[in-house]
């Protein structure tokens, strides 16, 4: 389980480190991150990952945005997205969902919301 390689998108350090340590708590060990979708894509470009958490408001790129771009290429188009976010209209649901992500989580979350959304997405 802990060979699975993260991506945590987020522009807040706070955030990022709020989620690395939940995904260590969970004995997940390979995690990068980066501050919006712009540095994410270039990250992917250099490394392959088997899983995104992405926020959604961010700067440069917002998440949605990003998510869109990943399901547009060919190679990652099923790579599981697991989106982050303080949004929680029904509405935001529905695009975030529309745009390609595979589950939805609003912060504040815990680590067992966390585990829960992470095993339907990597079918664990």
């Amino acid at each position: 389980m802990s060979d699975i390689n993260f991506l945590v998108v987020d522009d807040s350090a706070t955030m990022r480190r709020i989620i690395v340590n939940s995904l260590k708590r969970l004995r997940f060990t390979k995690v990068d991150e980066a501050e919006n979708g712009v540095d994410a894509l270039q990250k992917m470009g250099t490394k392959a990952y088997d899983a995104i958490l992405t926020d959604w408001d961010m700067p440069e790129m917002g998440g949605l945005d990003f998510v869109t771009a990943i399901r547009k290429n060919e190679k990652l188009k099923n790579l599981p997205i697991l989106m982050i976010t303080t949004r929680g209209l029904q509405e935001d649901v529905i695009e975030a969902m529309k745009a390609g992500v595979n589950n939805y989580i609003i912060k504040p979350f815990t680590p067992d919301v966390l585990k829960k959304k992470l095993d339907k997405i990597l079918k664990i």
